[in-house]
């Protein structure tokens, strides 16, 4: 829904140099959906469940397919800026935030 996990991970890594960051749901009725444009505009996507991933591969197929596209296995109980959440953000987006910079 993009209430709490996404705009966290927006604004943790909306401050890191050199990379640009929007966060999105997958389902109808999130806060802001995510869109073609934003498949397109990326070049790595991160989402926080398996299920996230299979509702992008489903609506966008044409689009994601060649696109680095990781789950980084959240689970949706944490609230904006959990002091927790932000800890497992930075350690498990970080690598491959980087890892998408080389």
């Amino acid at each position: 829904m993009n209430q709490w996990r996404s705009p966290t991970a927006e604004k943790v890594f909306r401050k890191e140099q050199g990379i640009a960051v929007r966060s999105a749901g997958t389902v109808r009725g999130a806060r802001r959906t995510v869109s073609v444009a934003d498949i397109r505009w990326s070049d790595v996507i991160l989402v926080m469940e398996d299920k996230h991933k299979s509702r992008l591969q489903a609506q966008f197929r044409d689009e994601v397919r060649y696109k680095t596209l990781h789950v980084l296995d959240i689970p949706d109980e944490y609230k904006f800026m959990d002091p927790e959440l932000v800890d497992i953000l930075r350690q498990t987006a970080t690598p491959l935030i980087r890892s998408a910079m080389r």
